[in-house]
């Protein structure tokens, strides 16, 4: 994991600024940036982000340690039926070690990071440590468009690449644009209208066992788009959101930890 150092930030954009990113990605329609707003000042604290996505090695390192998360146990309020679908056997997955876990619900996502003894990083964190420490830039690599060197998107490579093949941000985090979305832990609902904390609420593996028998329906947030997603998926503003029981080869994860919190112990 990679410490990142909290501090204060403006989230979101102002209605003012749409007609300067519709020019900037050449989008007509203006009510695709209405998710974006309103602009806030979010205050988030330092805590600690996984560098890379989790890897389908250390997602079957989770199913053999804990095999009732394994798949054709799910009804379908946990999953789509698409969960780990590229894997033939959980034991032999069908993939390249070093590539992201894919195919995977927010559900079991969860359940991994409070394993490893982590959780889901909140929208805020997440787009925080996506600038790299840096203010009013566009993508994790600065104002640079994207293109084949420093992102997979638009289907320029067709299918996911390891993790560390593209070239990390300032704070040392790869994927951060590109490769596959990232489940979050918030819940998809509008920004406020009020300066808020973007701290996370502590869930231990117990309360993650016990939420889990009533599934939350509500649809998650992801952002950074995937390898077949347009250049404005991966703005660092950008919002995207996904049903919570949907597994899909375009969404993974990553986990993060409170500075607060104790290391993992199994």
């Amino acid at each position: 994991m990679v410490l990142i150092p909290g501090g204060i930030f403006q989230m979101g954009i102002d209605a003012a600024d749409i007609p300067r990113f519709q020019k900037i990605f050449a989008i007509e329609n203006a009510k695709l940036f209405q998710d974006e707003l309103p602009r806030h000042t979010v205050t988030v604290a330092d805590f600690y982000l996984d560098k890379h996505l989790v890897t389908n090695a250390q997602f079957q390192n989770f199913l053999q340690a804990k095999p009732y998360w394994r798949p054709k146990q799910f009804s379908p309020d946990f999953d789509n039926s698409n969960f780990v679908q590229h894997w033939p056997d959980p034991d032999q997955p069908n993939a390249k070690p070093d590539h992201p876990a894919v195919n995977v619900n927010w559900y079991v996502a969860a359940a991994f990071c409070a394993w490893a003894g982590a959780r889901l990083p909140t929208e805020a964190e997440w787009e925080f440590a996506a600038r790299g420490g840096k203010d009013n830039v566009l993508f994790p690599w600065g104002d640079g468009p994207p293109d084949q060197s420093r992102a997979n998107f638009a289907d320029n490579v067709g299918t996911t690449t390891p993790v560390e093949a593209y070239s990390p941000n300032a704070f040392g985090l790869y994927d951060m644009a590109g490769n596959v979305w990232q489940f979050l832990a918030d819940d998809w609902t509008k920004y406020p209208d009020h300066a808020v904390t973007g701290m996370p609420q502590h869930v231990s593996q117990e309360e993650l066992e016990k939420y889990a028998i009533h599934p939350n329906a509500a649809r998650k947030v992801i952002r950074g788009g995937s390898y077949s997603g347009a250049p404005i998926n991966l703005w660092v503003e950008y919002r995207d959101s996904h049903p919570a029981n949907g597994s899909r080869n375009f969404v993974g994860f990553r986990c993060a930890r409170s500075t607060s919190a104790k290391t993992p112990s199994q």
